[in-house]
């Protein structure tokens, strides 16, 4: 399907027609995504963590503005890092491999901040969440791609971005309640699953057939189909497909071959438009976002965690219904209108983001670069989002104090 993408649009409906009844859809599919699943959790819970941790922590360890930005930005600077191997170590090591790599530092990370007792010791812990962020960011959406039948493999890989969004909704409601190491303590419980669950599914036929295993690759293919399915097809389309971009090199530099001009713009592009958005300073700091504007952050935060999950949602549903781009192109006497202009703003946007922007670039990346460049190509998208990820959310506090409305 990747290679395909390269010469004809990302959708091809009378494919996915054909295939619909020749790859079923199987309980340990099902299983297998939903494990994947678990390290969106995860990532959702890095993302959401900082916003309902803000105040306490501040308090606590008595941070200033410009502490808590490195605190709260610093896991950026761990995705800008990480983004230089995720791509080869999925390769490498394989998906099942990367994601329980990810998640033993993102479990290190949060072990760090919940017994941290200085700002250097949460940095640090931030540091290793950001580590396993860009490897789960990267690896989730590529395995449940390469793992589901063609007829719902938007759909599938679109619920990254639901777990995403539950994973921050649960830190925002949990937040609200218990103290920030507890709430450090509850976001290391979806790595932990995620672990445990990585025992009991196959690895991608995929990626082995890339490493050339092929008696382990029909295994994997006919588990993922059921044990009574005709498999031949399937596999032999893998293998081939898998042939032919294995006789091109796989250095960094052919990457930036003319050949793949086209996906690299689409992968970089979004992912340079997902984060200057701004999404990420409002995810990172809501709670002080909502006070300045004189709302409770409490009800705000816990309405914004509730009014993301029917959005995500719907563009789960309609990723396959609609197609990727569609959803993509998704004064003084008025101040005491200003928090509920603010209020509505914020929801607005945050609605509009996970319905496209949020999810969608990553099930895109994961489908335009053919197997021979995936893995650098998957490093160099993950290092454009980071990086401008950590100049939104270091900034993104010192513009407030100079100008918050010219902030917005």
């Amino acid at each position: 399907m990747e290679g395909g993408l390269l010469e004809r649009p990302i959708f091809d409906e009378e494919s996915l027609k054909e295939n619909e009844t020749q790859e079923p859809l199987t309980p340990v599919v099902v299983l297998s995504t939903l494990v994947a699943l678990c390290g969106s959790l995860c990532l959702g819970c890095i993302i959401g963590y900082s916003s309902p941790a803000e105040a306490g922590i501040m308090k606590d360890l008595d941070l200033s503005v410009a502490d808590y930005s490195v605190f709260g930005s610093i896991v950026t600077v761990g995705g800008m890092i990480g983004a230089l191997v995720n791509g080869k170590l999925a390769d490498l090591l394989g998906r099942r491999v990367t994601m329980w790599l990810s998640e033993v530092l993102s479990t290190a990370g949060w072990t760090a901040i919940a017994l941290g007792k200085t700002a250097w010791w949460l940095d640090v812990g931030r540091l290793l969440l950001g580590l396993g962020y860009a490897l789960i960011c990267y690896v989730v959406p590529i395995y449940i791609a390469e793992i589901t039948p063609k007829n719902i493999r938007g759909r599938f890989t679109s619920a990254y971005q639901l777990m995403t969004c539950c994973g921050i909704s649960l830190m925002y409601f949990v937040g609200n309640v218990v103290s920030w190491r507890t709430l450090a303590v509850i976001g290391a419980i979806p790595s932990l699953l995620h672990i445990l669950g990585l025992f009991f599914i196959p690895e991608s036929p995929r990626w082995l057939a890339k490493i050339g295993k092929r008696r382990e690759l029909h295994a994997a293919l006919q588990r993922l189909r059921g044990k009574n399915a005709d498999i031949s097809r399937e596999a032999s389309e893998i293998i081939d497909y898998t042939e032919t971009f294995q006789q091109h090199s796989e250095r960094v530099l052919d990457l930036f071959q003319r050949r793949y001009a086209h996906a690299l713009t689409v992968g970089v592009g979004l992912m340079v438009l997902q984060q200057f958005g701004g999404n990420g300073a409002i995810v990172y700091y809501s709670s002080s976002i909502f006070s300045k504007a004189g709302l409770s952050s409490r009800i705000g935060t816990i309405l914004m965690a509730i009014i993301q999950i029917p959005a995500v949602l719907l563009s789960v549903l309609l990723t396959d219904k609609l197609g990727r781009r569609p959803l993509l192109m998704e004064h003084h006497h008025l101040e005491q209108l200003t928090p509920i202009l603010v209020y509505t703003a914020i929801l607005g946007f945050s609605v509009a983001f996970v319905m496209g922007m949020a999810g969608l670039p990553w099930v895109i990346v994961s489908e335009i670069f053919p197997i021979n460049v995936k893995g650098s190509a998957g490093s160099l998208v993950t290092l454009a989002s980071k990086s401008c990820s950590w100049i939104i959310t270091y900034s993104f506090n010192f513009m407030m104090l100079w100008s918050s409305s010219g902030t917005n």
